[in-house]
């Protein structure tokens, strides 16, 4: 059985594209799995920016979006691993995550060298 995590990962500057690459990378290879110790890698992610065709309206993006289906992954992993990287604006790095049986995203970004959720309010689950 499965347990899948939506998450989509926007970064302010092209200059970053290699941070997502390895990102990108640790999530295939190294992320843990939930109730998994010794099971590594839950995933991987796609660029959107580079797939005009799959958004709608007459323009192409300039947002720099990438979004992956992940499973079974810690998620406290992932955000810290997102909250560690090296952006080159960090304050512009968003991280979207939602999880399985969760009704909305949860929205991260990184404030005072860390990750923290902002939306929504972490004391709030609206959704559930």
């Amino acid at each position: 059985m499965s347990w899948v995590t939506n998450v989509l990962l926007s970064v302010d500057t092209a200059e970053d594209r290699a941070l997502v690459h390895d990102f990108d990378r640790w999530l295939q290879t190294e992320a843990p799995r939930q109730g998994q110790p010794d099971v590594r890698g839950v995933g991987s992610l796609r660029a959107l920016h580079d797939h005009p065709d799959a958004w709608g309206g007459w323009k192409f993006p300039e947002a720099l979006l990438w979004a992956g289906v992940l499973n079974h992954a810690d998620i406290a992993a992932v955000v810290q691993r997102f909250g560690t990287t090296g952006w080159r604006v960090p304050a512009l790095a968003q991280l979207f995550v939602q999880d399985q049986e969760q009704g909305a995203f949860r929205v991260w970004m990184i404030r005072d060298v860390r990750a923290r959720q902002y939306a929504p309010l972490p004391d709030l689950d609206a959704d559930e």
